[in-house]
C-alpha cells in the first residue's frame, strides 16, 4: 500500500513550473558565462604572446653582448606601454640568472624557469593564482661575418608576469549579467505560475476541504461557484456524492440503532458468562495452588519413606547375603530408585511449569560430566547388546560454566530414551561446536538411534506433558511421558533449542543446542599426549561406527592407527606395518584366552562393556592386559595407552562383585547430633553417621534439638527441615540465637531439591544442604567439608570456603587451588617487573588477574588483600603509597603456596 505524498498540489505546480525555467536558465547562463571566461582567457594569452615574441627578438642584442642598459631601456618601454597588463618583465641569461628586470624585487622564483623546463615547444606559460607567467627563449639569429650556416644558440629567455585582474573583472561582470537574465526569467515564470494557481489549484483546495468535511460527517457540505473545464464536472460529482452519502447515513443509523439494541442484550449475557468464567478461574488458580502444595507435601511424604527403603537396602547389601537375598535387595533398590526418578520428573515439571526452576552457574569440565553421565546409563544399553558411540569435537573447550546437573539431565533423558526404544543396533551421541565468541560457546548435540522411530501422528504431541509415542494400555515401554517436555524446557531456559527427525522403524535423531559460558579457570588436570605423537597402534573393533570414532580420536592425538575387523587380521597387519607398540581390542572379538597369549609383548588394552569374563579379569590381574570400560572417555583412553596397569585409576578396571562387606571407613573422633521426626529416617542417618564419627546423638523433633544444643556442644548438626511443632528452620534460628552451638555447622536434611530450598536454608542460618534419600558418599563429603580439619594454616587456606566456591566438588576445589599455586611464580615475576618499572597499569592488571583467581580458591586473606590493593590502584594511588601492602602481598603468596600443600597432596 503506497503512502500519501506530503507535498500539496500548490507545491507541485510551483515546482514543476519553476524547475524547468530555472534549470534552462542556469544551463544557458552557465554556458555563456563559461564561454565568456574562456574568451577572456584566450584574449589575455594572445596579448601576452604578442608582447613577448617581439620582445624576445629585440633582447637578442642585449644578451649577446651583455648590454644591460640597452635591455633595460627596452623592457622599461614595453612595461610603460602595457602598464595595466604587465606586472613584471625579467630577462635571464643562459645560466638562468637575472640580467635585468622592469621592477626591482629580491626574489624571482615565481617567474624563473624551473630546471626541468625547456623551450622545445616555443613559448611556455604557467598559472599562479591571479598571475600568468610567459617565458620565451632568446635565440641568436645573426651569425658572425664570414661564418657558414650553424646551429641556433639559446642566449637566455624573457619572462613576463601578466596581471589577470582586468580579465577576472570582465569575467565577474559576465557572470552577474547572466545571473540577472536568469532572475528576470524566473520572475516572469512566477507571474504566470501564480495565475495558474489562482484558476486551478485554489478550486482544487476548496474541493479538498469540502471532501474533508464530508469525511468528518458534515454531509450537508456543498461546493458553489463557476469553475473552468473539468473542475466544474468534478464539483458536481462531489455534490452528488455528498447527497448520496447523506441518504446512506440516515439508513445506516436506523440499522445501527436496531443492532445496538440487539448487542445490549448480548452483552448482558456475556457479562453473566464473564462472571462465571472469573469464578471458574479463581477455582482453577486455587486448584493449582492446592496442587502445588500437594506436590510439595507429597515430595516430602514420598521421599521420606523412600529414604528409609533405599538407605536400609544399601545397608543390608553391605552384610553377608545369599545370592537370592542379594538379588532381591538389588531389585528393591532399583525399584525404589526408579520410583524416586518418577517423583523427581513430576516435581521438575511442576517447577518448570510454575517458572520456579533456577539454574546454577558453576565451572565444570564438559568431558568429565559427559563421562559421568554415560557411565550411569550405558549399562542398560550394553545389557541389550547395543553399540554406544560418543564423538566429541576437539574444538569444544572443556572448561565451561553452567548448571552441570541440568546438562547431565538433558543428556540422560535423550540418551536414556534412545536406549529404551532401541532393541538392536546403535545409539550415537555427537557433540559439535556450533558457534563461539570470546566468552561463550554454542554447543550442538545429536542423539541418534536405530530404534522403533516415531509415527507421524505422534510427532506433534511428543514435547507435550505426559505425551508418549505409545500411550496404549499394552505399551511396551514405561515412563511418565515427562522426560522430553522437561528436557525441552531446560534447553530453552539455557538459551538453546531442541528438535528431532524420525521415521517409523528407521530410528530417530534428537538435536539440541546449548549456550554455555567459558570458564575463566581451565581444569588443572590437562593430560599431555606428546608421548603418543606418531606412535603406531592396532585397533581391532568389528563395529564400524565405534571403529571410526576411535580412529578419529587417535588421529587427533597424532597417533598412527591401523583399524582391523578381527584379531585374525593382526598377523597380516604386523607383517605389513611392523610391530605395534599398542594394541586396542574390543572384547567382542575375543572368546578365549588363547587368542591373547600368542601376542607379542605390547601394551594390550581390551575394551569391555559390563562385567567382563573371568578369564579376562585374571589376565588383567596378572598385568598381561589392561581392561577399560566402555564407553571410553578421553581421559581413560589416554591413561590406558600411556600408563602401566598399576597406575590406572581404580575405576578403569571393573572390580569383581563383592562377596564380603566393604571395609569400614575410618572413624573420626567427633560428636554429631541428628534431628528427624521420622523414626526410620532418624535411625538410618544415625546408622550412616556411625560409620564415620565416634558418637551420634539422635532427637525426634526441633524442640528437643534446641534443648540438647543448650546442654552440649556438637561438632556438627544434621537437621531435618519439615517437622511438626518446631521445624528445622525455627530450631536453627533458636540454636544460633542462644546455645552452645551458635557456630556449629548445621546441615539441612531435606526431601526437597537443593535449588528449591537453598536460599531459604542459608537465610535461616544453616550452612549446607543434604537431600534425601541420603547418599553415603555425599554424607562423607559433607563431613569432610564442614567438620574434618585439615590442620592449622593460619587462615591462609579455608577449605570449606574452597569447597563451597567449587559447588561442593572436592576435585574441582583442588584444581582451582592448584591453578592458583601454579600461577604464583609468574605472578611474583610480573609484580617485581611492574614495581621495578613503576607502571601502575601493569601492576593493576597483575593484581586484578590474581584477585580473580583467589575468588574460587578458598584463600580469604589473600583475596581481601588483592581487593584492597586493586581498589586503591583504581582510585589513582601511587605505587610508593602502597609499598607496605605490596610487600605483604608478596609474603602472602609464599605463605599460601606452602599452606596449600597438604590440600593438594590429599
Amino acid at each position: 500500500m503506497k503512502t500519501a505524498t506530503k507535498y500539496s498540489l500548490r507545491t507541485w505546480v510551483m515546482v514543476l513550473a519553476l524547475a524547468p525555467t530555472m534549470l534552462v536558465g542556469l544551463l544557458l547562463g552557465g554556458y555563456f558565462t563559461s564561454s565568456r571566461f574562456a574568451e577572456l582567457e584566450n584574449t589575455l594569452l594572445k596579448q601576452g604572446t604578442n608582447i613577448i615574441e617581439p620582445l624576445a627578438i629585440a633582447c637578442e642584442y642585449g644578451l649577446q653582448f651583455t648590454n644591460r642598459e640597452y635591455t633595460k631601456r627596452l623592457i622599461d618601454q614595453v612595461q610603460r606601454h602595457n602598464a595595466g597588463l604587465i606586472q613584471t618583465i625579467a630577462v635571464f641569461d643562459n645560466q638562468n640568472q637575472v640580467l635585468v628586470s622592469s621592477r626591482y624585487q629580491r626574489e624571482f622564483e615565481l617567474i624563473r624557469k624551473p630546471d626541468n623546463l625547456d623551450f622545445e615547444q616555443g613559448i611556455q606559460l604557467e598559472h599562479f593564482g591571479d598571475a600568468l607567467v610567459l617565458r620565451a627563449p632568446v635565440i641568436q639569429e645573426s651569425l658572425p661575418s664570414g661564418a657558414a650556416h650553424g646551429p641556433r644558440t639559446e642566449l637566455g629567455y624573457v619572462a613576463i608576469q601578466l596581471n589577470k585582474h582586468e580579465a577576472l573583472l570582465e569575467q565577474y561582470r559576465a557572470a552577474v549579467a547572466a545571473f540577472i537574465i536568469v532572475l528576470i526569467g524566473v520572475q516572469l515564470n512566477l507571474l504566470f505560475t501564480f495565475r495558474l494557481l489562482k484558476n486551478v489549484t485554489q478550486p482544487i483546495t476548496e474541493m479538498v476541504r469540502a471532501v474533508a468535511k464530508i469525511r468528518e460527517g458534515k454531509l450537508d457540505t456543498r461546493l458553489h461557484g463557476d469553475l473552468i473545464g473539468e473542475l466544474d464536472s468534478l464539483k458536481r460529482g462531489i455534490n452528488a456524492m455528498a447527497a448520496s452519502l447523506a441518504e446512506y447515513h440516515d439508513e445506516m443509523q436506523q440499522n445501527i440503532d436496531q443492532a445496538t439494541s440487539d448487542l445490549r442484550e448480548t452483552l448482558e449475557q456475556i457479562e453473566i458468562q464473564n462472571v462465571e468464567l472469573d469464578i471458574a478461574k479463581k477455582r482453577a488458580l486455587e486448584a493449582s495452588r492446592i496442587k502445588s502444595e500437594f506436590l510439595a507435601n507429597m515430595s516430602h511424604e514420598l521421599r521420606t519413606p523412600l529414604n528409609g527403603v533405599i538407605g536400609f537396602t544399601r545397608q543390608l547389601l553391605k552384610t553377608p547375603l545369599h545370592d537370592n537375598q542379594r538379588d532381591y535387595l538389588q531389585t528393591i533398590e532399583r525399584s525404589a530408585t526408579n520410583l524416586l526418578s518418577i517423583i523427581n520428573d513430576i516435581l521438575d515439571f511442576s517447577k518448570l511449569e510454575a517458572g520456579k526452576m533456577v539454574l546454577d552457574n558453576v565451572p565444570f569440565g564438559l568431558r568429565e560430566a559427559l563421562d559421568e553421565t554415560l557411565q550411569l546409563i550405558s549399562a542398560a544399553g550394553y545389557d541389550k547388546g547395543l553399540e554406544i558411540v560418543v564423538s566429541t569435537s576437539p574444538q569444544i573447550p572443556d572448561h565451561l560454566s553452567g548448571d552441570v546437573m541440568r546438562i547431565q539431565q538433558v543428556l540422560t533423558n535423550l540418551i536414556g530414551n534412545a536406549i529404551k526404544f532401541t532393541e538392536h543396533g546403535s545409539v550415537c551421541l555427537n557433540l559439535e561446536l556450533a558457534d563461539e565468541t570470546s566468552d561463550k560457546i554454542t554447543l550442538r548435540g545429536e542423539v541418534s538411534d536405530t530404534g522403533i522411530g516415531i509415527a507421524d501422528d505422534k510427532k506433534s504431541s511428543l514435547f507435550q506433558a505426559f505425551g508418549q509415542a505409545d500411550s496404549s494400555v499394552t505399551r511396551r515401554f514405561g515412563g511418565t511421558g515427562l522426560g522430553l517436555v522437561i528436557t525441552k524446557r531446560l534447553v530453552n531456559q539455557m538459551g538453546g533449542q531442541i528438535g528431532f527427525s524420525s521415521h517409523p522403524d528407521q530410528g530417530s535423531t534428537f538435536w539440541f543446542t546449548l549456550e554455555l559460558e567459558k570458564s575463566a579457570f581451565a581444569p588443572g588436570d590437562h593430560f599431555s599426549h606428546d608421548a603418543l605423537n606418531g606412535v603406531a597402534i592396532a585397533l581391532i573393533e568389528p563395529r564400524y561406527t565405534s571403529r571410526q570414532a576411535l580412529v578419529s580420536q587417535l588421529q587427533q592425538w597424532q597417533m598412527r592407527p591401523v583399524s582391523l575387523d578381527s584379531i585374525e587380521q593382526l598377523s597380516a597387519a604386523t607383517q605389513e606395518h611392523g610391530a605395534f607398540p599398542h594394541l586396542l581390542i574390543s572384547a567382542h572379538t575375543l572368546s578365549q584366552p588363547e587368542q591373547l597369549l600368542p601376542l607379542p609383548q605390547v601394551n594390550c588394552v581390551v575394551m569391555v562393556e559390563n562385567s567382563p569374563p573371568s578369564w579376562l579379569m585374571d589376565l588383567a590381574r596378572t598385568g598381561a592386559i589392561k581392561l577399560v570400560k566402555l564407553p571410553l572417555s578421553e581421559r581413560r583412553l589416554h591413561d590406558s595407552l600411556s600408563k602401566r596397569p598399576a597406575e590406572l585409576q581404580p575405576a578403569t578396571l571393573p572390580p569383581p562383585k563383592p562377596e564380603v562387606p566393604s571395609p569400614q571407613p575410618s572413624i573420626q573422633p567427633l560428636t554429631v547430633l541428628a534431628v528427624d521426626d521420622n523414626p526410620a529416617n532418624l535411625k538410618l542417618i544415625a546408622t550412616l553417621l556411625a560409620e564415620h564419627v565416634a558418637h551420634v546423638d539422635t532427637v525426634a523433633g526441633g524442640q528437643a534439638a534446641i534443648e540438647h544444643c543448650q546442654r552440649r556442644q556438637y561438632d556438627a548438626i544434621f537437621m531435618d527441615i519439615q517437622m511438626p511443632m518446631v521445624d528445622g528452620l525455627q530450631a536453627t534460628q533458636s540454636i544460633r540465637l542462644d546455645s552452645l552451638n551458635r557456630h556449629t555447622p548445621i546441615i539441612a536434611v531435606t526431601a526437597h531439591t537443593v535449588s528449591d530450598e537453598l536460599a531459604r536454608i542459608l537465610a535461616a542460618g544453616m550452612d549446607d544442604c543434604l537431600t534425601k534419600p541420603i547418599d553415603e558418599q555425599a554424607l562423607a563429603q559433607m563431613l569432610a567439608r564442614w567438620v574434618v580439619q585439615q590442620g592449622d594454616n593460619g587462615g591462609l587456606v579455608d577449605w570449606p570456603m574452597a569447597l563451597s566456591q567449587a559447588g561442593g566438588n572436592p576435585q574441582l576445589a583442588r584444581e582451582m587451588l592448584t591453578m592458583l599455586v601454579d600461577s604464583i611464580p609468574e605472578t611474583r615475576e610480573a609484580l617485581d617487573q611492574a614495581l621495578a618499572l613503576g607502571e601502575n597499569d601493569a601492576l593493576l592488571r597483575c593484581v586484578h588477574k590474581l584477585h580473580g583467581a583467589t575468588c574460587y580458591s578458598g584463600v580469604p586473606t589473600l583475596q581481601e588483600l588483592c581487593a584492597q590493593i586493586e581498589t586503591a590502584l583504581k582510585r589513582g594511588s601511587n605505587i610508593d603509597d602502597l609499598e607496605p601492602e605490596l610487600l605483604d602481598l608478596q609474603d602472602q603468596l609464599n605463605q599460601v603456596a606452602n599452606a596449600a600443600r597438604p590440600y593438594l597432596a590429599a
